[in-house]
């Protein structure tokens, strides 16, 4: 904050005020849909004109994948823009950091081909950041268990059911508290010289030398703790609001905010799923998107596009432009169906379902689009893009609300076209 000169105050006299510039604006990069829709091609992509890259929010639950050169790399906790040598990383408070995971990933991505180099001096981590220990992961994974066992049980989500979990305290949990502590003095002296005071090393960014500051949601809007698919969600504010809270920034500090969406829909693990296909369409997109997940290796369900979805997404973060990702994975499809509309007991619904009852029994009114079955992988403009594939991307723009700025046809950086 810095004093700028006087102000007339009411009686004729003159008065200091304090003033500050709104300093640099953030660009945010966020899922739109249930996660993995390709956040890590398109940070990696725009980390590339970047001075910083930021991670707001989730732990090492999250994966993004980056392709450069061929080489494809994994990442969970470090921010996938690391991977341009001349960008700093910031780790804010709002991550949980897992240390051995942390150094893992980092090493194992090190040997993996060029692009992380010297990464210990380019990462800085907020000391508000929290430390999750080997038995949080412990307690996630009968968690998931118990919610796997639960699905489908009405009323699983009451009181007596809460009660009756927290009163158990998971006995079959070990915990070796000694263990866990030696392991964790092992990285002391390596994270030390990366640890800043989080609130202020972000402040001086927006407010020194002009900057590009970028910054990567992890997870997506429907797994958002307070807007997402309840239960089946994961832990923090995945939506625009958890970059403010979790990097101690203004909310007008937020710049561009970019919704990435795949051209048809996945989902990993239970919870309500409108369009999903348990058919052959939904067999052909996840043999040929390959969809596993980077963190967990289980097969994504598969289904088509939901622009229900998107447009509620849309409603919380205010995307300014949609990335399209995976369009290439509908190019041997004759024709291709987009879910436009929600209609329960008949009646078309004008909004996304909090409830998951309500969302279990929706039924999904289909628009039906006309394929193109040609191989979009080489192309590199919007005009090399078959006719039928150009009105795809068009209709999601028309029916979202949100120009398409970048369409993806395939892995690499090279692989995104870019619109305007």
């Amino acid at each position: 904050m810095s004093d700028s000169g006087n102000a007339q105050s009411r009686d004729g006299g003159s008065s200091r005020v304090t003033c500050s510039s709104v300093g640099n604006k953030v660009t945010v990069v966020l899922g739109a849909q249930w996660g993995d829709e390709g956040k890590g091609k398109v940070v990696d992509l725009l980390a590339q004109d970047a001075d910083m890259v930021c991670r707001c929010q989730g732990g090492n639950n999250a994966g993004h994948t980056v392709v450069v050169d061929s080489v494809e790399y994994d990442f969970h906790l470090l921010p996938s823009g690391i991977i341009n040598p001349m960008v700093t990383a910031f780790i804010g408070n709002g991550v949980v950091i897992h240390l051995p995971g942390l150094f893992e990933e980092a090493e194992k991505n090190v040997r993996k081909g060029k692009g992380l180099e010297g990464w210990e001096n380019r990462l800085i981590i907020s000391d508000r950041a929290h430390i999750v220990f080997d038995f949080h992961q412990a307690v996630d994974g009968i968690q998931e268990q118990e919610r796997q066992q639960q699905a489908g049980k009405k009323n699983v989500f009451t009181l007596t059911h809460l009660a009756s979990q927290y009163k158990s305290m998971y006995p079959s949990l070990e915990i070796d508290v000694d263990g866990e502590l030696e392991k964790l003095k092992t990285y002391v002296d390596r994270i030390k010289p990366m640890v800043r005071d989080g609130v202020f090393f972000m402040y001086e960014a927006l407010h020194g030398p002009s900057k590009k500051i970028l910054v990567e949601g992890a997870n997506a809007a429907l797994l958002d703790i307070d807007f997402g698919t309840y239960p089946f969600v994961t832990s923090s504010n995945c939506t625009v609001g958890g970059v403010c809270t979790g990097l101690g920034m203004p909310p007008q500090n937020v710049g561009e905010v970019y919704g990435v969406v795949k051209a048809y829909t996945t989902r990993v693990g239970i919870g309500a799923f409108p369009t999903e296909q348990n058919n052959e369409i939904g067999e052909l997109l996840q043999t040929r998107g390959k969809e596993v997940g980077v963190t967990t290796g289980r097969k994504r369900r598969c289904g088509w596009l939901d622009l229900v979805l998107i447009k509620y997404a849309h409603m919380i973060n205010g995307f300014t432009a949609l990335a399209l990702t995976k369009l290439d994975i509908l190019d041997v499809l004759p024709e291709i169906k987009v879910g436009v509309a929600y209609k329960v007991d008949g009646e078309i619904i004008p909004h996304f379902p909090a409830n998951q009852e309500v969302l279990q029994k929706v039924e999904v009114q289909y628009e039906t689009l006309p394929g193109w079955k040609t191989d979009t992988s080489a192309a590199r403009t919007f005009e090399e893009l078959p006719e039928n594939a150009q009105k795809y991307a068009c209709y999601i723009e028309d029916h979202s609300g949100v120009p398409v700025k970048w369409i993806g046809v395939g892995k690499s950086r090279e692989s995104m076209i870019q619109l305007f």
